[in-house]
């Protein structure tokens, strides 16, 4: 029997095989000594001939049979066990990972003929958090089951068993992953800090799957055995989405997603998703999307390595360019236009910080990790209606408002988008020209969240920033705020070891000692403006002669 010649049967619906096709599959397999497979869809036709080795089949590309809102794929795989063997655990792992409507072995017994049918089918969500149910072995001619019905049963029990969690329409659901080398604690502490940014993004979490190891694996993160167990418990609960926490590399994306059709993102893409979501203003989307872009470009792909340029006129690309290159060009071309968009902006922020240096006003900027309740503590001390949430980054647009004090002292009050741990590289690029503000600043209030499970780490995380920004020189306030919700003992303690205030942003009268605070620092800030001013001037006269001797 030759195996174009299988491509030209059909089974009945009501069928798993039929025996002579059976039977057809198992002489052959015990002539060449090689496991052939048959993927079958739900009308009988045969989809793929696979042939494998003795020991196993690799399945081929199942892209056109998508899952869609269906819970099993629509095909089944038939295939041969050259020494009657039960299903390997690879077989189970097959079913699962690929959702298939059965899994089914072959023994090839004497002489090539059929022997015993194991079969394995997927199990709606359970209490018990089984995956599939294994049958005991049957010899082939006593075999019988109605595959359609069969079949049709399990998606409606699966349809009536729907994952235990509640997801709205349109909402996004997933299973969080943290493979790293750090302590115990400081990885929970990561991790829930992902699941706060998750769930302000509007995706539910299902679960999270930790794993310490000494070496973090190149290719899969986890490893390829722990990633298929992970990928198989996010189907079985209904998540669409493999979230880690850590920046995966472009090649570690294709090789995740090699596994599972699922989509696989990393801690930036869930940072950029959640920039992209809150930027109002123009400003804010052009940075949004600039760090978007610069984190796309180098993890654009296509299927081949041969990346150079077929052909292409003069002057031109031509119509040789392969599609990768062309993605590549309006990436590049899109990053160069919001480049020229931005600096407009840039200067126009010159121009206002110019005003302002003329008319002396001192600056106090807000800093700290996100949600640390900024907003908030400018709508309390300015009496504004800047948008305020409780959630991680509210602010991407920075907002300035005045601040008068009682001997008739004014001060510029400004508001930052609020930092956080490995914040990525392309979007603090992106976003240097709103850190660039911070240069101008006199004071920086430095914010902390008093009620975080971490505070002395979100300080740090800021302070790290601050000093890579070349802030560090700045004087500070340092002060606590939702101090509330702590016991009051606790509260007192905290500021006493920081030396700092402690404060309540939703309860303006504890906010007195924060201005008291700020009136005090301010003549030594402007003292020390009036001799930088006054050192820039003395630097720039002889620049300014020696100008007019060359003339």
């Amino acid at each position: 029997m030759r195996l174009e010649h299988l491509y030209r049967r059909r089974v009945p619906v009501d069928k798993v095989v039929t025996p002579e096709l059976a039977r057809a599959c198992t002489e052959l397999s015990h002539e060449i000594r090689c496991q052939i497979g048959l993927l079958l869809t739900r009308r009988g036709t045969i989809d793929q001939v696979i042939v494998g080795d003795s020991r196993e089949l690799i399945l081929n590309d199942l892209s056109q049979h998508r899952l869609g809102r269906r819970s099993l794929r629509g095909v089944r795989l038939v295939h041969t066990h050259l020494r009657n063997e039960p299903l390997t655990q690879d077989d189970l792992s097959d079913l699962a990972l690929l959702r298939l409507d059965l899994m089914v072995a072959i023994g090839v017994g004497a002489e090539g003929l059929p022997a015993e049918v194991y079969l394995a089918h997927l199990l709606p969500p359970n209490p018990q958090g089984r995956i599939c149910e294994v049958w005991k072995p049957r010899p082939f001619h006593a075999f019988h089951l109605e595959c359609d019905k069969f079949v049709e049963a399990l998606e409606a029990e699966a349809a009536r068993a729907a994952p235990g969690h509640e997801v709205k329409g349109g909402e996004e659901s997933a299973i969080l992953v943290s493979a790293s080398k750090r302590s115990r604690l400081e990885q929970q502490e990561r991790l829930e800090e992902l699941a706060e940014l998750v769930r302000s993004d509007g995706i539910t979490v299902l679960e999270t799957v930790v794993q310490r190891a000494q070496d973090i694996h190149p290719k899969y993160v986890l490893g390829s055995g722990k990633l298929k167990e992970v990928v198989i418990r996010a189907l079985h609960r209904g998540a669409n989405l493999l979230i880690f926490d850590q920046d995966l590399t472009p090649a570690q994306v294709r090789a995740i997603a090699g596994v599972t059709e699922m989509k696989v993102v990393d801690r930036t893409q869930v940072i950029l998703d959640i920039f992209a979501r809150r930027a109002h203003s123009r400003e804010g989307k052009i940075q949004v999307e600039l760090a978007q872009l610069r984190y796309l470009l180098p993890r654009l792909s296509g299927k081949s390595t041969a990346l150079s340029r077929l052909g292409g006129g003069i002057g031109g690309r031509g119509p040789g360019e392969t599609k990768l290159e062309t993605d590549r060009r309006r990436v590049r071309d899109r990053l160069a236009h919001l480049e020229r968009e931005l600096a407009a902006f840039e200067r126009h922020r010159d121009q206002r910080r110019a005003r302002r240096f003329r008319k002396l006003i001192p600056i106090v900027s807000i800093v700290g990790y996100t949600n640390a309740g900024k907003s908030t503590l400018l709508n309390a001390l300015t009496d504004s209606q800047v948008p305020s949430q409780d959630r991680p980054f509210e602010t991407l647009d920075t907002s300035s408002r005045r601040l008068r004090f009682p001997r008739d002292r004014e001060v510029i009050i400004t508001d930052t988008v609020g930092f956080m741990r490995d914040l990525p590289k392309d979007l603090m690029g992106a976003f240097r020209t709103t850190l660039e503000e911070l240069r101008d600043a006199d004071i920086l209030l430095h914010l902390v969240d008093a009620s975080a499970r971490d505070p002395q780490g979100h300080l740090e995380a800021v302070e790290t920033i601050l000093s890579e920004l070349g802030l560090a020189q700045i004087p500070r306030l340092l002060v606590f705020n939702k101090c509330d919700r702590l016991p009051a003992g606790e509260a007192e303690s905290l500021c006493r070891r920081y030396a700092a205030l402690g404060v309540s942003a939703l309860h303006p009268k504890t906010l007195a000692p924060v201005s008291d605070a700020l009136d005090r620092m301010l003549p030594e800030v402007m003292r020390r403006r009036h001799a930088r001013d006054a050192e820039r001037a003395a630097s720039a006269e002889p620049v300014a002669s020696q100008r007019g001797a060359v003339r």
